[in-house]
This record gives structure tokens, sequence and C-alpha cells, in this order.
């Protein structure tokens, strides 16, 4: 994922006391959000060698579904820290864009616990991809609502990475997005669409997306 750094002249946004708060909040969010993922896996106790075995095999859906998840929450928890360290000001929009985005993101064990269970149900994996892409829309919001504050000059290295960066969550809106109305003829191939979200990350990261000098 592309770097973002805080600007050494600015004042950044962890300097500021409810700024502070904020950030706290959002690390609590995330971290129970990532532990709730895990309250559905279970093997009950008792249980013969085939039993044991059988529902070993029935909580491999849940331990896909946490992998994923969890891997998706690690990679929002660090853009927002990223996106809140770069703010230079506060501002109620900003606040209250971050407070959606935790929001869905506290709101994320619902749709992770039913993609487990019912992945063949298209309600399931839309809701999901859903999820999903609101959350990254939301963090795609936030960048390019500030990218003016952060980078006044279009041509510095890091408003190259933050753009950069913006291009790769509006990717993952879109295929996110995508995948919803593919989830009604046929799940499977929704689920395996999420896959493109790694070589396009991959070029859009690589990819120079330079602004000519004025």
């Amino acid at each position: 994922m592309t770097e973002l750094k805080p600007q050494p002249q600015q004042r950044t946004h962890e300097d500021a006391p409810g700024v502070a708060r904020l950030i706290a909040l959002s690390d609590g969010i995330y971290a129970i959000a990532m532990t709730l993922l895990v309250i559905d896996l279970a093997v009950p106790a008792g249980l013969n060698d085939a039993a044991f075995h059988r529902a070993l095999s029935d909580e491999l859906p849940s331990l896909g579904a946490f992998a994923l998840s969890f891997t998706l929450l690690s990679g929002f928890w660090r853009d927002q820290r990223r996106i809140l360290a770069t703010l230079p000001v506060d501002s109620f929009v900003i606040t209250e864009l971050i407070l959606l985005g935790l929001g869905l993101v506290a709101l994320l064990p619902f749709p992770t616990g039913l993609l487990a269970e019912y992945a063949s149900q298209p309600d399931a994996v839309a809701l999901y991809a859903g999820a999903m892409a609101a959350i990254h829309a939301v963090h795609t919001t936030l960048l390019l609502l500030t990218q003016r504050q952060v980078h006044p000059t279009p041509t510095a290295p890091d408003a190259v990475a933050r753009r950069r960066l913006a291009a790769q969550l509006g990717s993952s809106v879109l295929i996110f997005g995508l995948s919803i109305p593919l989830a009604y003829v046929n799940t499977n191939a929704a689920m395996w669409f999420w896959i493109v979200l790694v070589p396009t990350h991959f070029v859009l990261g690589r990819f120079p997306r330079r602004v000519p000098h004025e």
C-alpha cells in the first residue's frame, strides 16, 4: 500500500487534543471489530474423532471469512491512521466522515458472519461487498477532500503518493461495487472477483501519477 508521510512544516492532526481522542476512538473500534470477527469460531467439546473432523471442516468458511475481513480491516486501519496523521486542520465534515467510516467498521462483523454462514446466498455476498465498498468510499472521499489542504503543491512526492493511494481505494470501491450485481448472477464468481484487488492495487501503486510542472 502507498505510504503517506506527515508534512514536517505543518501541525499535524495528531497534535490536536480533539483529534487525538478521535484517533484513540478509531483504534478502539478497529480493535473491537477485529476481535468480534472470531466470536463465531468454535468447535463443540466432547466430540468423537469423526464428529471433530466434521465440525472442524464446517468451520473452514468462517475461518476464510475471518481471514478476509481481518486483512481488509488491517488495511482500513493503516489507511485511516495515514490520513489522520497528515491532516493539518480539523473540520466538522471530516469528523463526520471519519465517524461514518467507524460506524461501518463496527458493523462489519455482521456481514462477515453472514458471508461465513450463507456464502451461497446473493444477499449475504452483496451485503458484504456493499459494506467494503462503503468503507473504501469513505476513505477515498477523505483523501480527495483534504488533498489541497495537505499538499498545496501537486508535484510534491507525498502529494503523488496520496493521489496514488486515492486511486487504489477508488479501485476497491469499483471492484466491490461491481461484485454486488454479479452476486445475484453467481455468488462464487462475485467472491473470486475480489481477487482482482491484488493486481489492481499493485499496478496503481507502481504507476507514476505525475503532474506536469506549471
